[in-house]
């Protein structure tokens, strides 16, 4: 008897396999030609992901707030061969992305994807936490998202064909200390994410959710600091840099693409992301109180205030240094920095985070 339930287990999960493979294999589509538009494109994960997508046979729209940083991401994608059309946006802001997305659309023609990726990243304790913070998280982070959404979706429909993707966190699964306005705004999204997928399904329509881990990209340079600023910088640039704790920027971009193309329905990055999202799915209580163990040990408050210093600003004994030679890299590589006209601080080359 048991021999027949093992083999009847072992027949279903392989029907199973088969059927959500041949199911994936109708979801793919063919990248050549289409059309895509990337929120937060200018810089870190966002140009990596326009480069990949331009490799692809794409035509790219990037968009961002800086427009030094956007010329400077359209000037980078121009010589690697991309179509690509830049435009200057806030995506917190419903009636500037209607009429971005109007604009991209008149000068593709559509938009197929949507890649939701504009961020902001706050670092610091709770109590150097303010009301804005959480708001102007959720503003960039979910409402940029909810926004661009909303926008795409009316031309998607008519079609009754589109992809968006949307860029989470482990922090939209996790939420790590001292990023609780980020962790906030990712759950939301993460939520947002897969509800659509869901209810977009019938219209064609098929939604992505990206679960990255610690990145390569770069973006402790900007993200902003509180309390113990250096300190803090200084932890979450090393989780940034070392091998062990993050992954290559470049391949996650390339993942998040094909992920896209094959309409898969969620996709955590990296086996650090995987491993800390197994364990919570399975020690949810345990989980918490490593999690207030490690809170322990990272900097507090001390009766610091509540200004936010970018971390290209900021330095310590440990960054930068060699540990963070790999974080140091790809902020210069990814755009970090920005263009011509943007103010990188001298304080940065005096450091060694730019020449």
């Amino acid at each position: 008897m048991l021999a027949r339930a093992a083999v009847r287990t072992t027949a279903l999960a392989t029907a199973a396999y088969v059927g959500l493979r041949l199911l994936q294999r109708r979801r793919a589509i063919d990248l050549p030609g289409r059309s895509v538009l990337i929120t937060g494109g200018s810089r870190g994960l966002g140009l990596l992901l326009a480069r990949e997508f331009a490799r692809r046979g794409c035509r790219v729209a990037v968009c961002a707030r800086s427009e030094p940083e956007l010329e400077a991401a359209r000037r980078d994608l121009a010589a690697r061969g991309a179509e690509v059309f830049a435009t200057v946006c806030d995506v917190s802001d419903r009636d500037r992305v209607q009429d971005m997305v109007d604009r991209v659309s008149d000068r593709f023609g559509r938009i197929d994807i949507l890649v939701n990726n504009a961020g902001i990243i706050q670092v610091g304790p709770m109590a150097t936490m303010t009301w804005e913070d959480y708001e102007q998280a959720l503003a960039v982070t979910f409402w940029g998202s909810v926004n661009c959404t909303l926008a795409v979706l009316p031309q998607m429909r008519v079609r009754r064909e589109g992809r968006i993707v949307n860029i989470t966190s482990i922090g939209a699964k996790i939420a790590i200390p001292h990023l609780l306005p980020y962790s906030a705004a990712k759950f939301a999204l993460r939520g947002f994410s897969e509800g659509a997928r869901a209810e977009l399904a019938k219209d064609g329509i098929v939604v992505t959710t990206i679960v990255p881990g610690l990145m390569r990209t770069g973006s402790p340079v900007n993200a902003l600091f509180k309390g113990r600023q250096a300190r803090e910088f200084t932890w979450f640039s090393l989780g940034d840099a070392l091998p062990f704790t993050s992954m290559s920027a470049e391949r996650a971009a390339r993942r998040i693409v094909e992920a896209t193309r094959r309409g898969e329905a969620e996709v955590t990055l990296g086996w650090q992301a995987r491993l800390v999202g197994l364990a919570h799915d399975l020690m949810p209580g345990a989980t918490a109180e490593l999690l207030g163990l490690v809170n322990r040990l990272l900097p507090g408050a001390d009766g610091r205030g509540r200004d936010a210093v970018p971390g290209m600003e900021l330095a310590s004994m440990l960054s930068p240094s060699p540990l963070t030679a790999l974080m140091n890299r790809a902020a210069r590589d990814y755009n970090q920095f920005g263009g011509e006209g943007h103010p990188a601080p001298e304080h940065a080359r005096k450091v060694g985070l730019v020449h």
